[in-house]
């Protein structure tokens, strides 16, 4: 029985490799191979499907995940970062692993770590515990959203029967290129030899459809292949073979298309209620999450890069008009900080640009350095906020839980506060507003 807790577990693991990133698969083959994780060693055959992209990924996973276990698949979800508590990465059926179970899956990977004498990073240890769960469960679907890149990432050991790509951004430029082809290619790495590829935007670099070409892939792409008509009550569905009224997820739109996307060429057997079961009970915090907490009405949204904010922006104009209609006298309030290696300064200026346009108004910005070792000091990011935003009106706190609690101070019921800027401001918020976990 371990003597490590979840919380000691996930301290000692983060402490066993020499960096928090180091892309390649080589070191974790072996390990997964011990395990018994790897596709070909699974007694039974789940159908996997593999997310990677640079935004969307999230709500994608999520939307797959509800639509599978709505037709009484055994659905396994694999997510990351978490938010508030690491059990949030693993779900099975829609339910967080629990601690004890996480602590096996830690135990069984670590005595295979040993015993191949290899060294393995945070992510590559417990991705594989996460693996080790589905693979002990049956489940009959597992979800997985690529954490970083695609072709080196520790997910891409598993391979998936259906890959889908959100879309193609400029993003982690230290890991995967500073460029969007060199992207692209390594976002491309999780496509396997004849499976149907999802590509969810209708503009993506040469390098995805190369790709797809070389694996000779069915390609299903957005505004080729699928197409959908958003509606006040909900949004019609488009293909070759089907056409459909489908309600209005929680989440974005486009992501949720996507998934129906995938789910359409897995070739399961899932039948129309069951897609508009999934779509109307799925739901993933921090995305577009709207809810009222310490009698405050809040947004809150992990955008942190330049195709992240449009995408924000484009709900919540439409979201502050409607606010309007209930609340004429409302004010709207920002709780923001990033991290240090994000373009800070490309994300800024689309919100300048919406309030200049006037499809938001001057907002009362609430600001904090991130509690992580990649955060942006308080300094850089306070400068670069006056230089993007003029006449910003700005108050500056020790740390994001002052910095929430003084957007809660500054503002009223009617108003509304959204959070954004990285997924370790809304899980710092959110832990400040609902109580630390671990």
């Amino acid at each position: 029985m371990s003597t490590k807790n979840l919380s000691q577990w996930l301290t000692y693991m983060g402490s066993i490799h020499v960096s928090a990133i180091d892309m390649g698969l080589e070191r974790v083959l072996p390990v997964a191979k011990r395990l018994g994780v790897l596709k070909a060693d699974l007694k039974k055959k789940p159908t996997i499907f593999t997310v990677a992209g640079t935004n969307g990924k999230g709500s994608t996973t999520a939307t797959i995940a509800a639509i599978c276990q709505s037709a009484g698949l055994k659905t396994a979800l694999y997510q990351s970062p978490h938010l508030v508590s690491f059990t949030e990465r693993v779900r099975i059926d829609g339910i967080e692993a629990s601690d004890e179970a996480l602590i096996l899956a830690f135990e069984a990977v670590e005595s295979a770590r040993l015993a191949e004498g290899l060294s393995l990073s945070f992510f590559e240890m417990t991705t594989l515990a996460a693996f080790w769960l589905f693979k002990q469960a049956d489940c009959d679907v597992w979800v997985l959203e690529i954490g970083l890149g695609g072709r080196l990432d520790v997910v891409n050991i598993i391979d998936p029967d259906v890959a889908v790509i959100t879309n193609i951004g400029i993003d982690h430029v230290d890991w995967l290129g500073d460029d969007i082809e060199k992207i692209g290619a390594e976002k491309a790495g999780i496509i396997r030899e004849g499976i149907p590829v999802i590509l969810g935007s209708d503009s993506l670099p040469n390098s995805v459809y190369e790709a797809a070409a070389t694996h000779h892939a069915k390609v299903y792409q957005l505004g080729k292949d699928y197409a959908y008509l958003a509606k006040d009550d909900g949004w019609i569905w488009s293909s070759a073979s089907l056409t459909a009224n489908l309600p209005l997820p929680k989440l974005s739109l486009q992501n949720a298309v996507n998934a129906v996307a995938a789910v359409q060429a897995s070739g399961l057997s899932i039948e129309m209620n069951a897609i508009k079961a999934g779509l109307e009970s799925v739901q993933l915090a921090g995305r577009f999450d709207r809810r009222v907490i310490n009698d405050r009405q809040w947004i809150f949204d992990v955008a942190h890069n330049e195709d992240g904010i449009k995408f924000l922006l484009k709900q919540l104009t439409i979201a502050w008009q409607r606010h309007l209609v209930k609340h004429p006298d409302a004010k709207l309030y920002f709780l923001f900080s990033m991290l240090g290696d994000k373009d800070v300064s490309a994300v800024l200026k689309h919100i300048h640009l919406a309030m200049v346009g006037d499809a938001l108004p001057s907002a009362s910005w609430h600001t904090a350095a991130i509690s992580h070792e990649r955060a942006m000091d308080i300094d850089t990011l306070t400068g670069i906020m006056q230089a993007c935003v003029p006449d910003i009106d700005m108050v500056v706190y020790e740390n994001l839980d002052k910095a929430t609690f003084g957007a809660i101070d500054a503002s009223h019921p009617q108003d509304l506060i959204v959070a954004f800027g990285s997924f370790h401001t809304i899980g710092e918020a959110l832990i400040a507003l609902l109580g630390k976990p671990y």
